[in-house]
């Protein structure tokens, strides 16, 4: 007897380029399982994070809210103790909604609505202690994550096991264990195969420090084109931190991090695989599931002279987004059309026969995923609110936004930097800003009356509280 309501299978990685894999025309990158997703399911073109940066990005996604609206503005924000997530949406109409690796949740509430929780990084951050004394705090070692600098990065990739092969083969144990308990149960037959569920596997790779095996980094290793001759933009922010080649790291360290974070993509499409082998082994039809795969945000990857993310540049902001349906339907369609992480909340919602809450910046993709984008507004947003200093809950707070309609994609810095707006369908490497060119002025226009309405800029609504979707 199969359950009344789709099992959804929600594939997720962290720092995946969107353009490094095979059905997104990469002739060099080794994704079969990532490809039949996409060969049997419908392509997102243009799905962008709601934040460029870990933390934000993933706080919105599961609210189905952009960081302003949800509160999660900067890296180490958490969402509130019970804020609506699309896994407590599900969970409050029957489902079993298990996350097995990273959520990157530092509240708090560490299930943030999942029913289960499995593998690495359930962690509460020190300045989440509810009663904390201050001055005990400042004086006693706290354990943190960190990275080395960028540079650092790219001189350090290559061959090894690093920290984040470790937290994903706990992830991707906890899932197979999980599998067969949930679906066959073979020691108390107690399955429950016939509950809904949503099962998230969550990958931290292809994120820093790049490692992999020696067998992939020496295939990858003289096939892959790394970024070498870029030249940095020329703007206070989409230019700084930059990585000079030739300076801070040679040519050949560029191509050992690239080959390395190559390497690091196709070891999570084989987990992937073997995901879906342990669900058909349990057997489950996965044409009866709701498949979906996208990552958190992208990774520079040495284009433009910059690394990892944090910047408004498709490399950094776009992701990967593939949703499969039932029964394969409309399989093989590309949708062209700019969509956000925040739309997975309704579109979740809507494919599970779930009534959406209200108060979201998310759009049910239902129709795109139809076909039909008539109706489509062709828009997405992205923002990102300043960096985390620390102790005291000090933030450095910027004003970084992002609108994009079409192809155009406008970005605002606060009163002291440039606007850059980029034209996708003229320029697409992004090494042009069309601000001035009088040809853009009723666009830019629209764009900052756009941009006001979500609280940015001088004249800035003070009453914002959504996208107004």
């Amino acid at each position: 007897m199969a359950s009344q309501r789709p099992n959804i299978l929600f594939l997720m990685s962290d720092q995946h380029r969107a353009d490094v894999a095979g059905y997104a025309g990469d002739p060099v990158a080794r994704t079969p399982v990532l490809d039949e997703l996409a060969r049997t399911g419908v392509v997102f073109d243009n799905a962008y994070t709601p934040a460029p940066i870990c933390i934000p990005a993933r706080q919105s996604m599961a609210a189905g809210q952009l960081p302003r609206t949800c509160g999660c503005e900067v890296f180490g924000e958490d969402l509130a103790p019970g804020h609506m997530t699309f896994a407590r949406r599900l969970s409050q109409f029957g489902y079993a909604t298990v996350a097995c690796g990273k959520l990157h949740h530092n509240g708090a509430d560490q299930m943030q609505g999942w029913t289960g929780r499995i593998g690495a990084g359930m962690n509460v951050r020190h300045d989440f202690i509810e009663g904390r004394n201050l001055e005990a705090m400042r004086n006693m070692p706290v354990a943190t994550e960190h990275k080395w600098s960028q540079a650092k990065e790219v001189k350090r990739a290559g061959i090894g096991r690093g920290p984040i092969n470790g937290h994903d083969e706990y992830t991707l144990d906890g899932a197979l264990r999980f599998i067969e308990n949930f679906f066959a149960d073979p020691y108390y037959d107690r399955a429950l195969p016939t509950r809904p569920l949503m099962l998230m596997v969550s990958f931290v790779r292809p994120h820093v420090p790049f490692l992999t095996s020696h067998d992939k980094f020496t295939y990858y290793l003289n096939r892959v084109t790394p970024y070498v001759d870029e030249s940095a933009f020329d703007h206070p922010f989409l230019g700084s931190g930059a990585v000079e080649p030739g300076l801070d790291v040679s040519e050949r360290e560029i191509r050992r991090a690239t080959a390395a974070y190559y390497g690091m993509v196709e070891t999570n499409d084989e987990d992937y695989g073997k995901v879906l082998a342990a669900l058909e082994h349990v057997g489950q039809d996965l044409d009866d599931w709701i498949i979906i795969y996208t990552s958190d945000h992208g990774e520079m990857l040495g284009q433009h002279r910059l690394w990892e993310k944090t910047k408004f540049f498709e490399g950094s902001v776009k992701v990967p987004l593939i949703i499969r349906l039932p029964g394969r339907a409309n399989a093989g369609n590309f949708v062209a059309e700019n969509v956000n992480l925040c739309d997975l909340f309704a579109t979740i919602c809507a494919l599970a026969d779930i009534p959406s809450v209200d108060g979201l910046d998310s759009r049910s993709l239902v129709p795109l995923l139809e076909g039909d984008s008539a109706s489509w507004d062709n828009e997405t947003i992205s923002h990102y609110g300043g960096t985390h200093l620390g102790h005291e809950e000090r933030y450095d707070r910027y004003e970084n936004l992002m609108i994009k309609r079409d192809d155009l994609k406008y970005q605002y810095y606060g009163p002291e930097m440039p606007e850059v707006l980029f034209d996708l369908a003229r320029d697409p490497g992004e090494t042009i800003n069309y601000i001035n060119h009088p040809q853009y002025a009723e666009a830019l226009a629209d764009f900052r009356q756009r941009r006001e309405a979500l609280g940015y800029g001088a004249n800035a609504a003070a009453d914002y509280r959504n996208a107004g979707y």
